[in-house]
This record gives C-alpha cells, structure tokens and sequence, in this order.
C-alpha cells in the first residue's frame, strides 16, 4: 500500500468515523438537554458503559487485535479465509452469547462493581435495569466488529466505519421522537440501543458477504487456528482496553458525586472526536498494512506506513489538544449549555476536558504504536504495559481523591495514557529500523509542536474578543464557528510556511480517495 493510497484510507474511515461522532456530539447534546447530568444520566452512561467496555475487550480489542493479523495473511496468500473467518464467528458467537447471558443475571454486581458510589442511592436501582435493556448491544457489536475486521483486513473500510454512524442516527431520532410525544425521553434512548446493534450488524453482515465472505452461524470448533487465536486474543484484551479500563476506574471514583458521571462522560466525548477520527482510522488502517508489508520482508515499507501514520496523527491531534485546552468554557458552553445543562455543569465540564486535551496526543500514539506488536501477533508485551498504566491509573484516580475530588479521574487518565506511550516507545526500540519513525517524522513532528502552540495563542486571542459573542442566545453558534475558522486558518498557514506539512499532500490524498 504506497503512502498516498495509506493516507486515502485514513481519509476513509476518518470521514466516516468524523460522521459518527459529529452525530455523537448531535446525541450527547440531546442527552443533556432532555436528560442533563445528574439522576437519570449518570444512570444512563453507568449503564451504557457496561457493554461498550466489554466490546473493548471481545471485539474491537482483543478480538480483532488477534484476528486481523491472522485473517489478512490467509487472505494474501488465498489459504481458506473463509474456513478461518467462519470458526472465528463461531467461537466469537458463543464466547458472547455466554457472557450476555451472565451479564443479565449479575447485572446488580457489574453496577457495584463500576460505579459503587451509586450504591443506596436511586441510581443503583435505575442503573441494573438500563443495563439489562443495553447489555445485549454487545452481541451485534461483537459480531459486526468481526465483519469489520473482515472488510478492513481486504481494504473495504467505508461499510465497516459507517455502522456506527446507525447507533447515533437512531438515538438521536429515538429522542427527538419521545421529546415530541410527551414521553419520557430516556426510555426511549434506553430501547433505541439494541435496535440499533441489529442494524449496525446487518449493514457489515451484508458488505463482507459483498466482499467474498459469506458467514452463517454454526457450532463453535477450537482448531489449532483457533486456539492460537485465542492465545494471542487473552493478553490484547488488556492492551487494547486500557481505556476504557481507565475509564471505569474513573467511573467508581466519580459515582461517590452527584452528577460527576455525566460530566466526565460529556467531557470525554469531547475529546473523543478528534481521537476518533484520527486513532481509530489510523489503526485500522494500519494494523493490516503492517501485517501484509512484514509478511512480504518490506521493512522499508513498513517503516514508511508507520512513520506516516504518525506524522498523520500528530498533525491533527496535537492541535485538536491545543483547542481543548485554550477554549474549553466556549467548546462546552455551545454544545451543551441548554435545557438540564446549567452554567454550573458546563463549568465542570469544561475542566475535565482541558485535563483530558493534554493527554489526546498520548491516546492517538497509542494507536499508531500498538499496530507494530500487534502486526506481529506480539500482545503480551502491549499487555504488560497495559498493566503498568493500569496501576499508575488507578493510583492517581483513588490517591487524588481527597486532594481534587471528582477530578481526580480526568487527571489519572491522561498520566496513565503517556505511561503506556512511553512503555510501547521503549519496547518498539528491539524491533530494529522497520519500528522507528523516519526523519521526516522527526523533522516534522516539533514544527506541528510549534504551530499547534501559536494556534493555541491566536484561539485564546480570539475568544476574549468574541467573549460577549459567545455568550449570546443563537449568535454563540456563529462565534464558535468563527473560533474553529480562525484557528484552522491559523494553524494551516503556520504549518505550511514552518514546514511542518504541505497542503499538497492532503489534495492528493483526497484525490486519491476519490479515486
């Protein structure tokens, strides 16, 4: 895959995954008006994080971090793609379909176990019986991140990065609806979900069956292939999770305050569009080149695809960072101050995402590191690591407690994100040059520094002039936009007269995606 036709594939599945989670800032800012921080939405993500953290684990993480790998090399060298992919289904569907069940009965003791604080509170109770309507989204999430991983692994990315845009369509219009018949509108959220996993697993079912892999369900059979799928799955697990991980430990320090759950969850989605975008692209993209080029002994290709898919993320995460830290209270107050979203949680809001800006450089290079150890079907060194941040995690998130109360999570979080790039950095270092960012990268990487940091100055600049603007009904959205306009302006035409890019290559790429 030369450089250009990489880069239109991040551009693929950076568009597609820049739909969703604009639609995700569409739900977020419906949930705070028509539900706001507090009883019901801190029930509600408690609830909602339940199945999300277990796809981490089954689908997205462990699963698929074990699977790709495996299923692009039967696929490059035509060795029964379709008798792997067929017993991975089986043994994915099983392994799922056990743990829902599990999941429905001891929902009482997954909602002590993540979020405790809500124990002898009204919380709880609302909690178990969300959770049990949601749970069951794991199954055709697990499933459908299977057949994603199938059209990533033979370069079909567009289906597979637009199924969740479905999620998002469907709890927005589930709001909307129960907004205007008078009904209570998270209910309607709560059901609307498992809707939408059905049809988020149609639409990638229908697209690998397109491509030449058509699955049907069946008896689970733990082959050889198979239990070296799992032997490689286990460790990624934790790799790949750490996250969310992270995020739950967070959870069941912030449930000890009212309202603290729904400000981090809104805080998070803030800055998970640009991580979005950028990390979830670049490793989907880039775990099956690596997998093809290091099969075929390309190292210098596989340096090249790894040095600009880091170029590539850095370009546009590090001054998304600089954005979250310099506006936040504008960010914030646009997007969610309006109906059971007062100017009290929009100030807590705000905090929480300029704690996590400064650790979104550190979440996105996660994902361009983890590729290399995955690629080479290491995940027990990722594990390890994961370990390590985990502890460091959960240190900061119960130690800082007393200190800075529910911030104490959102500070944990970013520390234990650049822990885990630090470890993957140093351990990348012994697989010689094929693991190592190129010059170019090098040469680049402090002038994106350089330019994010002026943007950063201008953004600040700009929102003292417009902070009458901004705070005005209607016309706030007007000036925000002018913030986004004038920091992309800014940040474009210093870059390119710095050197820290070349407008050129995105049109190429663009072209080349078009193509």
């Amino acid at each position: 895959m030369k450089p250009i036709k990489l880069m239109s594939g991040f551009l693929t599945v950076g568009f597609w995954t820049l739909a969703s989670r604009v639609l995700g800032f569409l739900r977020e800012i419906l949930i705070a008006a028509y539900i706001g921080p507090g009883l019901l939405g801190d029930a509600f993500y408690a609830a909602f994080r339940l199945p999300n953290l277990f796809r981490r684990f089954f689908a997205e993480g462990a699963f698929n971090a074990a699977f790709v790998p495996m299923f692009a090399k039967r696929w490059e060298a035509d060795e029964n793609p379709q008798g792997f992919a067929q017993d991975a289904f089986n043994l994915l569907a099983a392994a799922v379909l056990g743990l829902t069940a599990l999941g429905m009965v001891f929902m009482p003791f997954l909602v002590w176990l993540t979020a405790g604080g809500f124990e002898g509170d009204a919380r709880f109770d609302l909690t178990v019986g969300y959770g049990r309507i949601v749970f069951p989204y794991i199954l055709c999430m697990s499933l459908a991140a299977l057949f994603s991983g199938v059209l990533n692994a033979t370069g079909r990315f567009a289906a597979a990065a637009a199924a969740p845009v479905l999620l998002n369509i469907f709890a927005c219009a589930a709001m909307i609806a129960g907004a205007l018949q008078g009904q209570a509108v998270i209910d309607w959220l709560v059901w609307v979900i498992p809707l939408a996993g059905i049809a988020q697993l149609a639409l990638v079912w229908v697209a690998a069956a397109r491509a030449g892999i058509s699955l049907r369900p069946g008896m689970p059979r733990l082959t050889p292939d198979m239990k070296q799928l799992v032997r490689v799955a286990l460790p990624a697990a934790l790799a790949m999770g750490v996250t969310q991980v992270n995020l739950v430990v967070g959870q069941a320090v912030a449930s000890a305050y009212q309202g603290a759950v729904s400000w981090l969850s809104l805080a998070d989605r803030l800055y998970q569009l640009p991580l979005g975008v950028v990390g979830i692209a670049v490793g989907i993209v880039l775990l099956p080149d690596l997998s093809r080029r290091l099969r075929a002994g390309d190292d210098e290709g596989a340096r090249d695809a790894f040095s600009r898919a880091g170029e590539f993320s850095l370009l546009l995460t590090i001054p998304a960072a600089a954005a979250l830290i310099a506006i936040p209270v504008p960010l914030v107050s646009v997007l969610y101050e309006r109906g059971a979203t007062g100017a009290e949680d929009v100030a807590a809001i705000a905090m929480a995402v300029a704690i996590y800006g400064a650790g979104l450089p550190a979440f996105v290079l996660q994902k361009v590191l983890q590729p290399l150890f995955f690629a080479r079907e290491d995940t027990r060194s990722p594990f390890h690591y994961a370990l390590v941040a985990m502890v460091v995690n959960a240190v900061l998130a119960v130690g800082l407690q007393p200190l800075v109360g529910w911030l104490a999570p959102a500070i944990a979080a970013p520390a234990a994100g650049w822990v885990m790039v630090l470890q993957l950095w140093l351990g990348s270092r012994r697989m010689g040059e094929a693991a190592q960012f190129d010059a170019r990268f090098q040469r680049r990487c402090l002038r994106i520094v350089l330019a994010s940091v002026a943007m950063g100055v201008v953004l600040l600049g700009a929102a003292t002039i417009l902070s009458d603007v901004l705070s005005l009904a209607y016309w706030r959205y007007l000036a925000l936009l002018a913030l986004i306009v004038v920091g992309a302006v800014a940040y474009f035409t210093i870059g390119q007269i710095i050197g820290a890019f070349r407008l050129s290559e995105f049109r190429s790429a663009l072209r080349r995606g078009k193509a």
